[in-house]
């Protein structure tokens, strides 16, 4: 009995690790796979931030799609290193490109489409999505719904280019197929002693939603080219946030 319990065990455990390898979850081969997250990254499954994925930024004002903006600037980077461009869609485009290369990316390495209404976003997304001589495209969005976000993550399991759906003044958003939603809200920098100006980027980082993963929270700087952990926060649950929310 016990041996067959075993057996039993074995084979869960082996069909949960194939369905991770079949979603696009595969562990970094070395360090230098890795995205660069620090304890971001070990929320993921395998630890390891899924690459060929769609993932869904929320932002509820200006100042939280700028701190998004920033943020998916240093993950960019990381995914652009092989010298892969990345294509921009969006109907109201505020980035300013020059900003980019504080995050290491080149602004002529990004292409932008700036269209007229966010149905050709969602479609000139999905037809670049199917382009794996990209390394990311990047939408702007309002609101898209699950089949709409179906369709960009059915076009990224063939491509394996890595999708970035902002979703501005979204206050609700509700379900969607993207493997991960994020909520990047801007955080007060901190002066190096003696050093005049201000001090390097910060966002607190809330992984909301992740596809077999673990949702937390996280206080993450830009240093050096890198992201870096500010100082640890607890992570919550999101039954923790949602009753801060409630209460707040």
């Amino acid at each position: 009995m016990i041996a067959m319990q075993g057996n039993k065990n074995a084979i869960i455990s082996q069909l949960q690790k194939d369905l991770l390898l079949w979603q696009g979850f595969k562990p970094p081969q070395s360090h230098a796979d890795a995205i660069g997250l620090g304890p971001v990254e070990s929320a993921f499954p395998n630890g390891v931030f899924p690459v060929g994925s769609i993932h869904e930024f929320v932002s509820e004002n200006p100042e939280q799609a700028a701190a998004s903006s920033g943020f998916m600037a240093g993950l960019l980077a990381s995914l652009m290193r092989s010298g892969q461009a990345c294509l921009w869609i969006s109907v109201s485009r505020k980035l300013f490109p020059p900003a980019l290369k504080a995050f290491g990316v080149e602004p002529d390495r990004i292409l932008f489409a700036d269209l007229r209404q966010e149905k050709d976003v969602l479609w000139a997304m999905e037809e670049a999505l199917k382009c794996n001589g990209l390394a990311a495209v990047v939408g702007e969005l309002h609101e898209i719904d699950f089949i709409q976000s179906r369709r960009l993550q059915l076009a990224v399991e063939k491509s394996k280019v890595t999708g970035f759906v902002i979703r501005n003044n979204s206050r609700s958003p509700g379900a969607t197929a993207c493997a991960a939603r994020w909520r990047i809200r801007p955080a007060p920098s901190e002066q190096e002693e003696g050093m005049p100006g201000v001090g390097f980027p910060r966002w607190k980082v809330e992984l909301l939603k992740v596809r077999n993963g673990n949702p937390g929270a996280w206080l993450i700087e830009w240093s050096a080219g890198r992201f870096m952990p500010a100082q640890k926060l607890a992570q919550k649950s999101l039954h923790e946030r949602a009753k801060e929310r409630k209460t707040g």
